[in-house]
């Protein structure tokens, strides 16, 4: 069995804009913070708190790494994988990872 190769300069662009893209979704769809995590105050998601609090524990949890650094191509799928049937499941998100494709329009991954 072939080893799998670590993320590309691409794919981690593309992390970084799914970051972004989810935290739109989940403050568009009424789903801040509070409601997500806790109950004391209402706090805007941003890319970062969506990588912090979203995706990074889901990391840690199934693949036992600490930094998204440390992630394969195969890693980014697991993790995307579990975190969009959790938000699509318990808030009725869907979000997609963002394609070369998709994105080279926009001019958002190169």
């Amino acid at each position: 069995m072939k080893p799998d190769k670590p993320r590309t300069l691409t794919q981690n662009k593309a992390l970084h804009l799914m970051y972004e893209h989810l935290a739109q979704k989940l403050n568009e769809s009424g789903w801040d913070m509070k409601k997500t995590l806790k109950q004391e105050i209402d706090i805007a998601w941003t890319k970062e708190s969506v990588k912090e609090y979203l995706w990074r524990p889901i990391m840690e949890a199934m693949l036992k790494k600490k930094s998204t650094t440390e992630m394969t191509t195969k890693d980014i799928d697991t993790v995307m994988n579990t975190l969009t049937r959790h938000l699509g499941t318990k808030l009725g998100i869907e979000i997609a990872f963002p394609s070369i494709e998709s994105q080279t329009l926009k001019g958002k991954l190169e």
